[in-house]
């Protein structure tokens, strides 16, 4: 895997999970490569995206009052918001929701407890193919 490079300007993650432990487990796989935001809830994101705009959303599926495809759902609807890749994060194998995740557009999924390399990995790929579909479509023609 090739990592992003250090001294190059870091691309925003923003991590939102209801469970502390996760959020430490993210930030500690992630802070080295990336500029790594988190926050405790759905709201909290919502909030957050009405003032920053994010390169990437790491979202927990299952969180109380408001679940990740509700939050899911909201950022959709953002204006400016809505193509930003999420990554729905789930401690449970739950096909019905991961489906439901991917009509609302996510780009992968990965089952809690995560590897480190696996999460660096997946969002390394997210970002390049998100990078690939925003390039100039005239670009490579010769």
């Amino acid at each position: 895997m090739i990592k992003p490079e250090k001294g190059t300007v870091k691309k925003r993650i923003l991590a939102v999970d209801d469970a502390v432990i996760i959020l430490r487990r993210i930030t500690d796989a992630l802070e080295e490569y990336y500029d790594v935001v988190t926050v405790n809830s759905g709201a909290r994101a919502l909030r957050y995206l009405e003032k920053e705009k994010p390169d990437l959303i790491l979202l927990d599926i299952r969180m109380m009052p408001k679940d990740g495809l509700e939050t899911l759902k909201e950022i959709r609807d953002m204006e400016d918001r809505a193509d930003i890749p999420v990554i729905m994060l789930t401690g449970v194998e739950d096909k019905k929701s991961v489906m439901e995740g991917i009509k609302l557009g996510i780009c992968d999924y990965i089952l809690k407890p995560f590897f480190p390399e696996d999460l660096l990995e997946r969002i390394q790929r997210a970002l390049e193919f998100s990078e690939g579909n925003r390039a100039d479509p005239a670009e490579g023609e010769g």
